[in-house]
This record gives C-alpha cells, structure tokens and sequence, in this order.
C-alpha cells in the first residue's frame, strides 16, 4: 500500500483548519494507496492543537514551538511525512475546502506521467464559487513576471485537460517522493510568498514536468473581488518576488527581468492609484527603496 502524506500549515486558525480537515475526511484516495493527515501547528496561541487533537483523532498534529512561517513550518511537515515513508506529499493550505477527488485525480495524473514530479488542481475562490483563482501558472524570471493563469474569470467548462504549466501554487501542491528529494524542500530565505514558485522551478530545472490538473478541484477562501490585498501583503509579494527572479534569470534574462518588473509594478502602482488605494500604491516603491538598502523584508511587520 502507498502512503499519500497531506501536510497542512496551521497558524491560529483552528475554525479554518477544522473546515478543511472535515472537508478531506470525504476524500478517496486512489486504488492501492492510504492518505494521511499530517497538521503542522506553527506556535499556535488559540488552543488550536487540543481542540484538533479532539475533534480530529485520525490526524497527527505536529506541534512546533514557534510560528517558523510557511516556509519553515511546511518543511518540518515534509521532513516528517518523508521520514515515515510517505510516496508522495501533498502541501495544503488550512483556508481551503477540497472536492472529493482531489488525491485522486492528482495522484493518477503523475502515474500517467513518467516526466512529471508535481500536480496542482483548479482552484475556485470560496465556495459556492465557480470564478478561478488558479489554472496554471506563468513564470517566466527573465520577464519578472509570476502569474496565476484564468485568474478572477468564470470556469465555463474551457480547463479540462491535464497539461503542463509553468508553476505550482502552494495552496494545493502534491509532488512524489522521489521529486521531494531531489528538488529539495522550501527555500525559507523567503518571508511569505513565492516559495512554490522558486520550488517550481527548481523542479522543472531538475527535469521534471509540472501539472495542472482541472478534475481535481478545491476552493480558497480568499476575496475574488479585485485588489483586495493589503499594503502589507502587496510589499512582502513584491520582495519575494525580487529575490525569485534575481535567483532564477539566466543569461540575457538576468538583464531584462528588472526593467520588465519595474514596468509592471508600475502598471499596478498606477491601477491602484486610479483606484483610489493610495496606501497600497505607496508599499511598491516602498518594497524597492527597502529592498535596494538591503533591509530585510522579515523586518516589515503587517
């Protein structure tokens, strides 16, 4: 029997994180495999591990003493489930609801496929939403540029093929074993944001082909409404984001990727400005005059 580890990050988010696991309790794994819950509590102060040791027995709660941010707290998941013998382990975001599928589909997806080491499923803001937070990814460093495909538009039956993309998100990423090992774990220079990304390419360099797969399906409570990010949020994206493409562009790529991400923060700056969010506008050039003095985005507190 083949084990699926499913790690989710908990961060004082007990009522989320109940929601989810009461939602994977209806999840099938497929034929020949046996999921495991493993909840990774990053220094919760709301009694969150009691209350999901009792309402969740059949999980293992792995209890950290500090809050070691995604990054760090997925890690020690991943070094956990590996360590037990996983073949393949799932990172899953605590604000999410699954469809009964999701091991499924994206475990059968990487059997059917020899070249890929990774999956991730269409994603839909919260439920009973059918608009798209994710279907894919572009990420292209020598264009600075990171993206969720079909972002904000309705699902009306266009994504329904497996296909290759160019990264996973981290709210939903399952990759094998084999993939963990050789890619190797989440980059924890990162704050928050970008640490699929990097990941993300790392993998596809190591020659592993990512999936999208839209008959695994999940939902994110997040707000669809546009712009919704906080200043705080827009300045650490935008950090993260410097560091990805300044670690990742090669060649002529490690010329261009800064005027063309300079151009697209811009672009937003100037979207929300129009927009009348002034605050959030002001956290772009406020992230790269930080960012070229060298202060540490770890510094910046919401």
């Amino acid at each position: 029997m083949k084990r699926l580890a499913v790690v989710v990050l908990n961060w004082n988010g007990h009522a989320l994180t109940s929601a989810l696991l009461g939602s994977l309790e209806h999840c099938r794994a497929p034929q020949g495999w046996e999921a495991r819950v493993l909840v990774v509590d990053n220094g919760s102060t709301d009694g969150s591990v009691e209350a999901l040791r009792a309402a969740f027995p059949a999980a293992e709660i792995l209890a950290l003493s500090e809050n070691r941010r995604f990054a760090g707290g997925n890690n020690a998941g991943l070094e956990r489930a590996l360590a037990a013998g996983a073949d393949a382990v799932m990172l899953l975001n605590n604000d999410t609801e699954a469809d009964p599928g999701l091991y499924e589909r994206l475990v059968l997806a990487l059997e059917q496929d020899p070249r890929a080491g990774a999956a991730a499923p269409l994603i839909y803001f919260a439920p009973p939403s059918d608009r798209i937070w994710y279907a894919g990814g572009r990420c292209v460093p020598a264009l600075g540029l990171a993206a969720h495909r079909g972002l904000r538009t309705r699902d009306r039956g266009q994504h329904r093929a497996v296909e290759p993309t160019g990264y996973l998100t981290g709210c939903c990423l399952l990759a094998t074993r084999e993939a963990w090992e050789r890619v190797g774990m989440l980059d924890e220079r990162y704050v928050i944001y970008a640490e699929d990304a990097d990941w993300s390419l790392r993998a596809r360099a190591a020659g592993y082909r990512l999936l999208f797969v839209p008959t695994a399906r999940l939902w994110h409570k997040v707000s669809s409404s546009a712009g919704e990010a906080s200043a705080w949020k827009i300045y650490q994206r935008l950090r993260a984001n410097l560091t990805l493409f300044a670690l990742h562009a090669r060649g002529i790529g490690r010329f261009t990727w800064l005027p063309a991400f300079l151009l697209q923060q811009a672009a937003l700056a100037a979207w929300l400005l129009a927009r009348g969010r002034a605050a959030a506008a002001a956290a772009i050039p406020r992230a790269l005059w930080d960012a070229a003095r060298g202060r540490p985005a770890a510094e910046v507190r919401g």
